[in-house]
């Protein structure tokens, strides 16, 4: 064997080991994303496609960013990089996971409003009404046909210029963040439920003034096929409505996750 020969080989080996490395600590940040991502993390889908997923995304950002946004051998350890960017990982899952949280909030705020929370609800890995479900897949459904997948990948790639590999981030900076993305996520359920919650104050006061007009009445074999009848109605017309709404700020934030509400 050449000297030369020896020395392509060596200089190989360590382009391969610095590869492995970097899509190595790609992962730990891919991996922990995806146990909340929508769609894609879902707990209906199975751990090996989270898991293929994941790989999927490992070797498509390693590509993306390039041998100068990842650290080199000697600059970051593994266990430095796997704590670091689990870290990183779960706060950006999480963060989408807060959207979907949105729908399923909402979906219960406008159940309980118009008397179905009981009547649909069902048991399952996570119970909720039936409207909840209904807006939740919608909303996934909404969301692969507008290209979820490519902006996940964009958005994962736009976090190593916000949040660099083998620092942890500023803990005051993610409480702050987090905080507001809660708030973003309760202000936007409730903003989806507003029609329902709206048509039920009407309704309940119109049916007090009918109860005391005629107090001989019983309402509630009249209220109670009407609200659901009503609920049923405005679910129809409002959810074309509402879910792309909810489309806009969720690609909002994929966009800028850095911008606050």
């Amino acid at each position: 064997m050449t000297p030369e020969l020896v020395t392509a080989l060596n200089d190989l080996l360590g382009r391969a080991t610095d590869l492995a490395l970097a899509a190595a600590v790609v992962f730990f940040r891919v991996g922990a994303a995806m146990a909340f991502l929508p769609a894609f993390g879902e707990q209906v889908v199975p751990v090996r496609v989270r898991l293929g997923l994941a790989l999927a995304y490992t070797a498509l950002l390693t590509g993306a960013l390039g041998p100068g946004a990842i650290p080199a051998r000697g600059d970051i350890s593994l266990p430095l990089a796997l704590a670091t960017e689990t870290v990183i990982g779960l706060s950006l899952g999480f963060a989408l996971r807060l959207f979907i949280i949105a729908l399923q909030v909402a979906g219960t705020i406008a159940a309980q409003a118009t008397s179905l929370s009981q009547l649909f609800g069902g048991a399952g890995v996570d119970p909720q009404p039936a409207m909840s479900q209904l807006m939740v897949v919608a909303g996934l459904a909404l969301a692969v046909m507008a290209g979820l997948h490519v902006r996940l990948a964009e958005y994962l790639i736009h976090s190593y210029t916000l949040l660099p590999p083998g620092a942890f981030p500023d803990a005051g900076l993610l409480t702050s963040w987090g905080v507001a993305q809660v708030a973003r996520s309760f202000g936007l359920a409730f903003s989806l439920a507003l029609p329902f919650v709206i048509i039920s104050v009407i309704f309940n006061l119109a049916l007090g003034a009918i109860n005391r007009a005629m107090p001989q009445l019983m309402v509630a074999f009249v209220g109670a096929p009407a609200i659901t009848a009503g609920a049923l109605v405005m679910l129809m017309i409002t959810l074309p409505l509402t879910l792309p709404f909810w489309l806009t700020q969720f690609n909002q934030f994929l966009f800028n996750p850095s911008a606050l509400p």
